[in-house]
């Protein structure tokens, strides 16, 4: 069955799709065969007016309904997303080239679940009664106003509802803004939510480049700015609300340490160090790419992980039983194949993979250095593709030394079977968001983040709240007032 990829117009604002053909075109190339699928145009500056005219006129009213009202049209657009599941996940897959395997689970239904989870607390976002003897005070939690959302291109829907979800909840009107890269899904997240109620100019998505960016976010009627990018766009978004002093989440990038003790479970470390470097074919901010593997196991590491990889099905993305996808671009994949050409000229010993795959499409077969030393560009930079460096080390302190001396803080994991171990090591990361025994779990439920270049602020969890809105205090005074004079 063919599936349409054209969607009905560029830009989805005012509750209903629009069209500008005078925007500079953008391809939309399908990652699996390198063919054009779609076109949609650049946002011109009357597109971007339009969109954040329409966000500031239903942001009142938004605002004024209450949690529960607001809550009830969240919940029903997740149990829309849930339900189409299956086609969104086919176009997620067009657009991105995650095998259909990953998508079908990872993609749509987190995006699902944020909105059921948001939605749920909307009614919960209340302020406080403060008393102070005779006299008292409260807050009040209000909703910023404008929110902007800049989008990556290797979870287009998930994003798409991460930002959505928490502003929505708290009151506020959201224009999203996709990668250029992949700019279909989160049309369908806006139709989905205007169709579950959302009242029209709440939820708008703009196509368009950096520049497209550049305007929302020095626009002074926009009042926050949640980007999910590198660290070299993130200083000139960060740099750019600084202007206008507004909000800013930043959720960047990382180049985060693994680490494997030999008391560790070898196939659970193995699934572990995979998950964490070839899901999504190796695309995923939070990838722990740098893997520190104790010596003692070091080398049945490394056999173990090159018999898994001997599993890796390649194929149409779209089969079930495909487990492994291309890069999202020609551009990313040429990226990549620069880095393992680094990695070889650097001396690490190339265990597997290393090559493009020779198919249509711009695929790359998993890569495992091993004999990595810290001071390689391999194991300093973000590859943002399947590469993993493994590098052995002797004792915990020299582990967690290496391991947090990088300018990144995204994620951080460990393997052992000492609990007390894990949790030391864990409190001893600098990084925001860690994992024992597991790793890239990403639970709505749980705040996600980063210390140092990774970011600021938190995605997720109650914590998203309080990126979303601010406290207003009222102080009450009971009695009569007098002054000096």
């Amino acid at each position: 069955m063919t599936y349409p990829t054209q969607p009905k117009a560029s830009h989805f604002i005012d509750g209903a799709y629009v069209e500008d053909d005078t925007g500079t075109p953008i391809e939309v190339i399908c990652p699996a065969t390198g063919a054009v699928i779609a076109t949609v145009h650049e946002a011109t500056p009357a597109i971007v007016d339009r969109a954040i005219a329409s966000a500031r006129a239903a942001q009142a009213a938004w605002a004024a309904m209450t949690g529960t009202e607001r809550g009830r049209i969240l919940r029903r657009a997740a149990a829309i997303m849930r339900d189409r599941n299956h086609d969104l996940s086919v176009l997620e897959t067009r657009d991105t080239g995650k095998p259909y395997q990953e998508t079908s689970v990872a993609d749509a239904t987190s995006g699902a679940d944020a909105l059921e989870y948001f939605g749920g607390m909307a009614a919960t976002l209340t302020g406080q009664h403060i008393p102070l003897g005779e006299n008292w005070a409260y807050t009040r939690r209000e909703p910023l106003g404008l929110c902007v959302g800049i989008g990556a291109w290797n979870y287009p829907t998930q994003i798409a509802c991460w930002k959505g979800a928490p502003a929505l909840a708290c009151g506020n009107a959201m224009i999203f803004k996709p990668s250029e890269t992949t700019p279909l899904c989160a049309l369908k997240v806006a139709e989905i939510l205007h169709e579950a109620g959302l009242p029209a100019g709440l939820y708008n998505v703009i196509q368009g480049r950096g520049a497209v960016g550049a305007s929302l976010v020095g626009d002074a009627r926009v009042d926050k700015v949640s980007l999910t990018g590198s660290v070299p766009t993130g200083r000139k978004v960060y740099a750019a609300a600084a202007a206008g002093i507004k909000h800013v989440t930043m959720e960047l990038g990382g180049k985060s340490p693994l680490l494997v003790f030999d008391d560790a479970d070898l196939d659970s470390a193995v699934s572990g160090a995979i998950l964490g470097n070839f899901y999504s074919s190796g695309q995923v901010c939070s990838n722990g790419t740098r893997v520190f593997v104790q010596n003692g196991m070091r080398e049945a590491f490394l056999a173990r992980l090159a018999e898994r990889l001997r599993g890796v099905v390649i194929g149409d993305p779209l089969d079930p039983a495909v487990n492994f996808g291309p890069m999202v671009s020609e551009a990313q994949m040429n990226i990549v194949l620069g880095y393992v050409e680094q990695g070889r000229a650097e001396g690490a010993r190339l265990v597997c993979g290393g090559g493009r795959i020779d198919r249509p499409g711009f695929y790359l077969e998993p890569t495992v250095f091993a004999d990595v030393t810290d001071d390689m560009v391999i194991a300093r930079e973000e590859i943002f593709g399947p590469v993993m460096a493994v590098l052995g080390f002797d004792t915990e302190d020299e582990a967690i030394a290496r391991a947090n001396a990088t300018e990144f803080g995204l994620a951080a994991g460990v393997f052992t079977s000492d609990l007390a171990r894990a949790h030391r090591v864990a409190a001893a990361f600098e990084a925001g968001t860690c994992f024992i025994n597991s790793y890239n779990d990403a639970p709505v439920e749980v705040p996600f983040g980063g210390a140092k270049l990774s970011g600021v602020g938190r995605e997720n969890a109650a914590a998203a709240i309080e990126h979303y809105s601010q406290l207003k205090s009222v102080f009450v005074r009971m009695g009569a007032l007098e002054a000096p004079f």
